[in-house]
């Protein structure tokens, strides 16, 4: 072995480090430890690299006399500290020239000899001089090839080892530090000053005489995860990129298709299932090897983690838990949360065609097709029709939200990541795409025009992607969600790991029949204005908005109580054992009323009023601000018979749940408070509800009421506010639009464009602003467990399913976060591994 200051050979005991000289190298010099055939190799660091490409180039003589064999023929691969962060291309064959092009033709065959040096002249060409490939596709053989190179470079083609190898080294070193493949690696998570390291490698041919050529195989299935041989090897051939070559490539184990590796050279195929063992049992990973068989004689020349779908990652990751390769700890780390948001919702199939119309936000994941529709009696009708649809509106309101629940996608023209159609979508686990690029929606003429005129109509059919943005033309499919044992497993393991509570914002017994399946600790947020949506309570609720005095005003809320108790006792009884958070109505009551004419002719004759008296009314309640208008905690003071009527129901349901047997003691919520003085308010007459119920029933219960902190103010007066409530829950959605004055509805208008020019690291709205918002949140917490002892602190905006906000959370010492449904399983998998890391960290909190 030598060991010089520019390169080290690789060998078990050589000083090689992924930090050094890079993932390649490293995972090579452990297949030479395992005492796997792997051809002799070379490792030249990151430091070396930088000074190639520098100009200064190392001792390249003593580097190539390292290697034995006549003639020296080696190939250099690019060794990125991180696989994801990529590199140049290989370049093979290096050290062909005249005299090598002669000894070969004795050894491999006068055709094998050309096909080789014929290649080697034109990726040094191609790779180091630059020239165009063109010139060489067709060359008759080497001769010709040569005669091309020296017309295009005005030189001969070198034909000293030394020079090529310097060649090869100074081109790969300078496109690793070029404006184009830094950016791609930046993309990737690299930082600016990666390094890159380089291996040298003594070629093993594949077109020797007798049995030679070169494979890959792996020993899972790519999509599942299950133990499967999958690869291909082709026959008298080199290099990677020849594997793909169906017309000749053979199969790898015995296949009734045509022939396989496993019948042709049995012995070789036993090989290559003991270096696969090997590797996962040592490498504690499944990998991929990349092989060549050079006359019988097999050489392992890489080995790379195999290539995965987000079903398989999880699968492989749970059976290396559970045969005792890796921790339980370790699988858990080994899988990106986000990964898991794929394997709950449908997915467009990889295979597929598609032709892209337009690029928006990718609001909620998944994938759905069907006909445009533009409004929620459209989507109804398809629904009943059982016909798939898509809802398309310029944004959504709440009254949308019936659409919503019939559609099977959402498209918008407007919007961002946080706005109304993105949070509702999310929580139905409906595919969702908003802001979408030169889109305009005609509603009227029901029509949507695309940026470059094309034109829409309803009942034609489109495909949105809610995990890239992209909306689709026609029917792309799809493949269906699928969850086994190995996902069953990771949320077992991350239960018994995580130290944070996780609840899910749930305002139906279908979203909480589905939290309850995700194995959810409670539901921190049910927005009980959803409730009120259905066509028969909109109306009673339209009623009583219309209502003259508290008189009539009462009389409707009368008729809406029993149907809000049985939509509490349903939950309560699921919920049973866990805690419910529940939300006092939020919204302002002009969002219960029609937009449209057709709506507002129905108002009017449910009413039996002109129809200029209820525009008038409705044009009455309009605000300037609404979001910051009479809405929240104001509504509820100054109409508090509404809130009368939820505390009534909440408790009547908890009283009839109880008489079942359930175990319920209701949280109760008060949203956009801005002081002390608004909480004392409604509590009192919550309080006093809970008592007439008491009385009215003989039946004693728990309840505890608490605030939802979404104001800049609410957060800084967060002491004084504690003292009169039992728990504070951040609702970033709003505190992140107040703290920032943008609206979360128009922001992804400019956000990108603030992102690309660094006024902001990331959409606020999409990842938690732990500067700003984030020390809202720790002086909220800080201030209210001071006042309060006991004091449960808790965030139950978007940011609950984010794996940054949770982290940020638990160092914050926050009781649980709440999120939609669909996101339980991340906001599990990345609270599991806050709580793993902070326990390994030494300068974090111990678990």
């Amino acid at each position: 072995m030598l060991d010089t200051p520019g390169f080290v050979e690789v060998t078990p005991t050589a000083d090689i480090s992924v930090d050094q000289h890079g993932n390649r190298a490293k995972c090579l010099q452990r297949l030479v430890r395992m005492d796997l055939p792997v051809p002799q190799t070379v490792a030249i660091p990151f430091a070396t690299v930088r000074k190639i490409a520098e100009g200064t180039m190392p001792d390249l003589d003593t580097l190539i006399g390292l290697f034995d064999g006549t003639p020296r023929l080696l190939s250099v691969r690019s060794s990125s500290q991180t696989s994801d962060w990529g590199g140049p291309g290989a370049v093979l064959n290096i050290g062909m020239n005249s005299d090598a092009h002669d000894r070969l033709s004795n050894t491999l065959g006068q055709c094998a000899a050309d096909e080789a040096y014929s290649r080697f002249i034109c990726a040094y060409a191609t790779e180091v001089m630059r020239l165009d490939e063109e010139p060489f596709v067709g060359a008759a053989g080497p001769a010709e090839s040569l005669e091309i190179y020296e017309a295009e470079c005005d030189a001969p083609f070198p034909q000293s080892l030394t020079e090529q190898l310097g060649g090869v080294l100074r081109s790969m070193a300078r496109a690793w530090e070029g404006t184009s493949a830094r950016l791609l690696r930046q993309a990737q998570g690299a930082p600016a000053d990666a390094g890159l390291g380089l291996v040298v490698q003594r070629m093993a041919h594949g077109m020797g005489p007798g049995q030679s050529g070169v494979g890959v195989v792996q020993f899972v299935s790519p999509l599942t995860g299950e133990p499967q041989v999958t690869g291909r090897y082709t026959g008298q051939a080199r290099g990677r990129d020849m594997v793909g070559d169906r017309a000749t490539a053979l199969y790898l184990r015995h296949d009734a298709r045509g022939p396989s590796l496993e019948d042709r050279l049995p012995e070789i195929y036993a090989e290559l299932l003991e270096a696969g063992a090997l590797c996962r049992r040592r490498l504690r990973e499944e990998m991929s090897i990349e092989f060549t068989i050079d006359q019988g004689r097999l050489f392992v020349l890489d080995a790379v983690r195999c290539p995965r779908e987000p079903r398989a990652s999880v699968a492989i990751a749970t059976a290396l838990a559970r045969d005792g390769i890796i921790r339980r700890s370790d699988a858990l780390l080994r899988i990106a949360p986000g990964t898991l948001g794929r394997l709950l919702h449908r997915q467009l199939d990889p295979g597929s065609e598609r032709q892209v119309l337009s690029r928006g936000v990718a609001a909620s994941p998944g994938a759905a097709a069907g006909r445009i529709v533009f409004d929620s009696a459209a989507a109804q009708a398809a629904l009943s029709r059982d016909e798939p649809c898509i809802l398309v509106r310029r944004e959504t309101a709440p009254d949308d939200v019936r659409g919503m629940h019939a559609a099977d996608g959402v498209l918008t023209e407007r919007g961002g990541s946080t706005s109304h159609a993105a949070v509702i979508a999310r929580g139905l686990g409906l595919p969702c795409v908003t802001g979408a690029t030169g889109l305009r929606i005609d509603a009227a003429k029901r029509r949507l025009t695309l940026a470059d005129g094309t034109v829409l109509k309803e009942g034609d059919e489109i495909t949105i992607d809610g995990s890239s943005g992209e909306v689709l033309a026609g029917v792309v499919p799809t493949q269906e969600p699928m969850l086994d044992d190995a996902f069953a497993d990771l949320m077992s393991w991350s239960d018994a790991v995580r130290d944070i509570g996780v609840r899910a914002n749930a305002d139906t017994v279908a979203d909480a029949t589905l939290a309850r399946t995700f194995g959810v600790d409670g539901i921190g947020l049910c927005r009980t204005e959803h409730m009120f949506f259905d066509a028969s309570r909109l109306t009673v609720m339209r009623e009583m908005i219309f209502a003259e005095g508290s008189e009539d005003r009462a009389a409707a809320l009368e008729r809406l109580l029993p149907m809000q108790r049985a939509d509490f006792t349903e939950l309560f009884k699921l919920m049973s054992g866990l805690p419910v958070c529940i939300r006092l109505l939020d919204p302002p009551l002009h969002e219960f009323l029609p937009a449209e004419s057709e709506g507002i002719h129905a108002l009017a004759e449910a009413l039996d009023r002109p129809v200029s008296e209820v525009k008038s009314r409705i044009a009455s309640m309009q605000e300037y601000n609404p979001m910051l208008g009479m809405r929240g905690v104001r509504l509820g003071i100054a109409v508090p018979e509404i809130y009368e009527m939820q505390a009534r129901a909440i408790f009547e349901a908890t009283v009839a749940a109880l008489r079942t047997g359930a175990e319920i003691a209701p949280e109760i919520m008060i949203p956009l408070v801005t002081a002390r003085r608004e909480v004392e308010l409604v509590r009192r007459r919550i309080d006093a509800v809970a008592a007439a119920v008491r009385q009215e029933t003989g039946m004693a219960f728990e309840f505890r009421v608490g605030v939802m902190v979404e104001t800049p103010r609410a957060a800084l007066r967060a002491g004084e506010i504690a003292e009169t409530a039992d728990f504070l829950s951040f609702g970033t959605n709003d505190l992140t639009q107040m703290t920032y004055g943008l609206s979360r509805d128009d922001a992804g208008r400019f956000m990108s464009a603030y992102v690309n020019e660094g006024v902001y690291p990331e959409d606020p709205f999409t990842t938690l602003d732990v500067d700003g918002v984030g020390e809202l949140l720790l002086l909220g917490a800080s201030r209210g467990r001071k006042a309060r002892e006991g004091l449960t602190v808790a965030l139950c905006g978007e940011h609950g399913g984010s794996p940054e906000s949770i982290a940020f959370c638990r160092l914050a010492g926050f009781d649980y976060v709440s999120c939609s449904p669909f996101r339980v399983p991340v906001a599990k998998l990345a609270a599991a591994q806050a709580t793993i890391l902070g326990a390994r960290d030494p300068a974090g909190p111990a678990d």
